[in-house]
């Protein structure tokens, strides 16, 4: 039984946004120790939009690469994947390649 991809089985209501967090490089000291999470200076996170909302105007469409604060909306874990769900409003930048 094969399970369907978050962004297939979650729709999110009104002007929210449900993204899959983008892995970063770990970040590691001039002496090779990577740094836990916890311990990282991170003020965004760049995620790929998965969904959206039922809401009939987007500046977002599924695919793009955005930017939204850390600790902002709602993280979603599925296995190794991790999500976020979050208003429009919070997006801070849709990353052009």
């Amino acid at each position: 039984m094969t399970t369907k991809p978050l962004g297939k089985r979650v729709k999110p209501l009104g002007k929210r946004i449900l993204a899959k967090k983008l892995e970063q490089e770990h970040r590691k000291t001039a002496g090779g120790i990577v740094l836990p999470d916890s311990v990282k200076n991170e003020k965004t996170v760049r995620a790929q939009v998965v969904a959206i909302g039922t809401d009939e105007k987007f500046e977002v469409k599924v695919g793009d690469t955005i930017l939204v604060q850390s600790f902002s909306g709602t993280e979603i874990e599925e296995g190794e994947d991790k999500y976020i769900l979050v208003e429009e409003s919070k997006v801070l930048a849709i990353v052009k390649d």
